[in-house]
């Protein structure tokens, strides 16, 4: 299957790779099908790339990378949603944004751990969970090739 992205160009694809989200993503409602990318030379960064919308890619990245680990309780209706057997089959992700600071002129990576996506990935069924006991956020500034965490505002 061929798909079009804005950021990857062309790529061939297996259906079975597909991750459906059947809520999709609060704010992209009406996008429920996404293929995870990665760049060979970059452990760090995924790309989740709509397959409805060739302009729509999300930064992602595993939150196990900066030292943050979910202790996270699925509710039975997320379960249910996930077609869950195997808690082992769970994949964590947080989704990243660009932010421009204003006062130093760098760019900033965030990425919020009070929403990650959860995904089942042996049935690639996703949704993102709101957590409402995370009061923090983590802030990557990349110096070169090291990249910086700190907590955000």
């Amino acid at each position: 299957m061929k798909i079009k992205s804005s950021l990857l160009g062309e790529q061939v694809i297996d259906p079975n790779s597909i991750i459906h989200f059947p809520n999709g993503i609060p704010g992209f409602e009406d996008q429920t099908r996404f293929k995870l990318f990665h760049q060979e030379n970059n452990p760090i960064i995924f790309w989740l790339q709509s397959l409805d919308d060739e302009l729509l890619t999300f930064s992602v990245a595993s939150p196990a990378l900066f030292n943050i680990n979910y202790n996270l309780s699925l509710t039975d209706e997320e379960e249910s949603l996930l077609a869950l057997d195997n808690p082992d089959d769970i994949i964590v992700l947080i989704l990243l944004h660009k932010d421009e600071d204003d006062q130093n002129q760098k760019p900033t990576i965030k990425g919020s751990i009070k929403s990650p996506l959860i995904i089942n990935s042996a049935k690639r069924i996703g949704f993102q969970k709101v957590l409402n006991n995370v009061e923090q956020s983590i802030t990557l500034v990349e110096h070169g090739n090291e990249i910086d965490v700190s907590e955000g505002k």
